[in-house]
């Protein structure tokens, strides 16, 4: 009885720690100090931002089917162009564009983001990207607010990287990455392809 009642401790503590982690959280401290954390250890730590299915992973079915063009180089005259005007690396336009759609012109998240740089419709909207499916419009759009990031968080490529991920104000609120699997998964990923990419 002693050790059935002692796996059930075991279980209930996982339980509440799966619960407890499951989100951001934040505390102001007395001298007006924000504190985040997305392991609570003390009740003084609010829910601040709830993480959702699709944050730490979700189901695997519900994935996009993306089909990686057969030539990953058919692009790189765009990338080319688009790097140069924005001055951003081609190594890393291009290693974000294969994390992000496998460079699949017409991929769609299960979010709404769409084609090579997976734009999100708010933000194709504010880049003036008319037609998100096309190569051109797209990478324009995508190099031109990955610009904005990198201005934004002071040239810090990891945080750039994350807010293109998961938004730029949540990054903005918590000066580092999100603990969300999704962004530390893709600024992992972005970062590995970019290494592969420079010359």
């Amino acid at each position: 009885m002693a050790r059935i009642f002692s796996v059930f401790l075991i279980l209930c503590s996982l339980v509440y720690s799966e619960i407890s982690c499951a989100g951001i959280y934040r505390w102001v401290d007395e001298n007006g100090t924000i504190h985040f954390t997305n392991c609570p250890r003390d009740a003084k730590y609010q829910l601040y931002l709830r993480e959702s299915k699709d944050d730490v992973g979700g189901n695997e079915n519900e994935k996009p089917l993306i089909i990686p063009s057969r030539n990953a180089t058919v692009f790189d005259p765009l990338i080319h162009e688009f790097s140069r005007k924005y001055d951003v690396d081609f190594a890393l336009v291009k290693a974000m564009i294969r994390a992000e759609s496998g460079f699949n012109p017409n991929a769609v998240s299960k979010k709404g983001a769409k084609g090579l740089m997976q734009l999100m419709p708010e933000t194709a909207l504010r880049l003036n990207v008319v037609n998100v499916f096309d190569p051109r419009e797209n990478i324009d759009g995508g190099v031109r607010y990955f610009k904005y990031l990198l201005s934004l968080f002071n040239n810090d490529l990891r945080l750039s990287l994350a807010a293109y991920n998961a938004g730029e104000n949540i990054v903005s609120e918590l000066r580092t990455i999100p603990p969300y699997r999704e962004t530390i998964d893709y600024v992992r990923k972005v970062l590995t392809y970019y290494q592969s990419y420079k010359p």
